[in-house]
């Protein structure tokens, strides 16, 4: 193992440490008082060529009995012990991957699959308790049978001993060989495992499309053709395995029968005596044991190296998008005023700019629709606004201070922000509501489905704000969802609220009625309004007209309606829309 895996393991390790070593030392122990009882065992055979005494031979299998009992006990403690360590390991893993992908941005997660990310913080998790469990265990118990038990071997006899070791050189040249076979099929296995998570996931997801298109059969020919990939994974590393096993232990088994061929002429000769030669027996026999099982531990310690690196890829994942060393707080009522100065921003899989030094100043209280064809980058910029993508500093301002400046949750408590997709976790609406705030009593969640204009179905369900929305709220319509998720949004009384398309799948009647409701509040909130409903755009106190990144047109909806340019032939298309249905 190299020596960076060495470092990680021992990372896993240290909060632990005090269990390792106890699960250690009584693994010591256990290997102690299995050299000692071959040990009597001899003599008792040395003692019948003597003289024979029941009562003697009786106290001896006495001895025999209460050591081999004290053996299992201690065992069975150092396996609970260092499984143990295992588990907590495992514990401290999943909590640790759980908590640094929260930390980091949007942009990582359309990257990386979801189902990838699941079998990393489950499979590869699982993977790594084994190693840390079975592999730490089989490990130090086969060091400590060598270490205690060859110079036994060597006391009774040198010459034969040496000779039934011989052959294990042979066998560490056999595990040197198959060892980078066995990790390359292993990682083929993880990242086949990787690829079948996700398309379960995704399918699971899109499950209502599937069947609206009818793509069943499509569906399940894809699906046997990663799984057939995942079969020849496994079957290529079941063969490897199934190869190197067997000669591991048949190799094993041949340095018995090598004691056996020789210790018969050193008995006959008065070398050994028979109880040396029993004793040498069990003393192989203890090895070939811990030895064969090396090559199941061979295989976990493949699995487990794999699973770090695919584990510690997460963690060497850092957040672009953090706290300064120096991050500001929001001590002060926050105004809502927002300021973009020259703000520009690109895509990595983009070769033009999505912002191209934008520049607007939205004040405090302030209605502002930004309007613009697909693609125009308009939720690019409501993106940009909370940090939800990574901006360079002096572009963007809140209250005239750089947002990349401020502390995340102060910011992110400033800005409250809807994204087109509204998503809903699988509980009940009161909860979804009420998610930015957990601890908002009844009133407060109503008030907030009054102001979205979703109160009013949300009475009409059997089981009213108890309702369950099912899974990313497939229960609900798109209008519904998009209501609740603003509710949600409008519960926290953020001083700014971004509504990026937000309500899309909402009318232009209900759509303008809650900009309504929002422009008469008592606080005024600062809204940024990201729609292709024009009507609902049309009521804001000023719009923003973009096109491939740049503000093209600003003003309010009779200014930019009474001169030729984009917002026209927009508002025409609204119209002619309009007058079609």
């Amino acid at each position: 193992m190299a020596q960076s895996k060495f470092s990680r393991l021992a990372a896993y390790l240290k909060p632990h440490w005090r269990q390792v070593v106890l699960g250690c030392g009584a693994l010591l122990v256990v290997n102690g008082l299995g050299v000692w009882i071959p040990q009597l065992i001899g003599n008792v055979v040395d003692e019948l060529d003597i003289s024979f005494s029941f009562a003697r031979i009786f106290r001896y299998v006495l001895l025999i009995l209460g050591l081999a009992s004290l053996m299992w006990f201690i065992r069975m403690a150092s396996r609970v012990t260092l499984f143990g360590v295992g588990r907590q390991v495992e514990f401290d893993l999943k909590q640790r991957i759980f908590e640094h992908l929260l930390t980091l941005e949007p942009a990582y997660f359309a990257r990386n699959t979801i189902g990838d990310l699941i079998n990393r913080a489950t499979s590869d998790v699982d993977n790594i308790r084994r190693l840390l469990g079975f592999a730490v265990l089989s490990i130090v118990n086969t060091m400590f049978a060598y270490a205690l038990t060859i110079p036994f071997m060597f006391r009774i006899s040198l010459r034969l001993s040496l000779a039934a070791l011989a052959i294990y050189p042979v066998m560490l040249v056999l595990v040197r060989l198959f060892g980078e076979r066995l990790r390359h099929q292993q990682l083929q296995v993880q990242e086949r495992i990787s690829d079948l998570s996700d398309l379960i996931q995704e399918d699971m997801s899109g499950i209502s499309l599937v069947k609206i298109y009818a793509q069943e059969e499509n569906e399940r020919r894809a699906f046997a053709e990663l799984n057939t990939h995942l079969l020849t994974a496994n079957l290529a590393l079941a063969k490897t395995r199934n190869t190197l096993f067997p000669l591991l232990g048949g190799l094993a088994s041949i340095s018995l029968v090598i004691i056996l061929a020789l210790g018969s002429r050193s008995i006959a000769s008065g070398q050994l005596s028979v109880g040396g030669f029993v004793t040498l027996i069990l003393y192989v026999e203890r090895l070939v044991f811990p030895t064969a099982l090396l090559g199941f531990t061979i295989t976990a310690y493949q699995r487990g190296e794999v699973s770090i690196d695919r584990i510690e890829a997460i963690f060497e994942v850092q957040p672009k998008i953090q706290d300064t060393a120096a991050a500001l707080t929001l001590s002060e009522p926050v105004r809502g005023q927002l300021t973009a100065r020259g703000l520009s921003f690109s895509y990595p899989s983009s070769d033009r700019p999505a912002l191209d030094q934008v520049s607007f100043e939205v004040q405090p209280g302030e209605r502002v629709a930004i309007v613009g064809p697909i693609g125009s980058g308009k939720s690019t910029l409501a993106m940009a606004l909370p940090r939800l993508l990574e901006i360079a500093p002096g572009q963007l301002f809140l209250d005239d201070k750089d947002v990349t400046e401020i502390a995340l949750a102060d910011l992110r408590r400033a800005i409250a922000f809807v994204p087109q997709d509204s998503f809903l976790f699988s509980t009940t609406i009161k909860n979804n509501i009420r998610y930015g705030d957990p601890l908002a009593e009844q009133p407060e969640v109503e008030q907030a489905a009054k102001e979205a204009q979703i109160r009013d179905e949300i009475l009409t369900f059997p089981q009213q704000y108890k309702t369950l929305v099912g899974e990313r709220g497939i229960t609900l319509s798109g209008g519904q969802r998009q209501r609740t998720a603003l509710s949600r949004a409008l519960l926290v009384d953020a001083p700014i609220l971004v509504l990026d398309d937000a309500l899309s799948s909402v009318d232009n009647q209900t759509a303008t009625q809650i900009l309504d409701n929002l422009s008469s509040e008592a606080q005024q909130k600062t809204v940024i309004f990201v729609s292709h409903q024009m009507s609902a755009a049309a009521t804001c106190d000023r719009i923003l007209v973009m096109q491939q990144g740049l503000i093209v047109q600003a003003g309010t909806h009779a200014d930019l309606i009474a001169q030729p340019g984009l917002y026209q032939t927009l508002w025409d298309q609204h119209k002619l829309k309009e007058g079609l249905r």
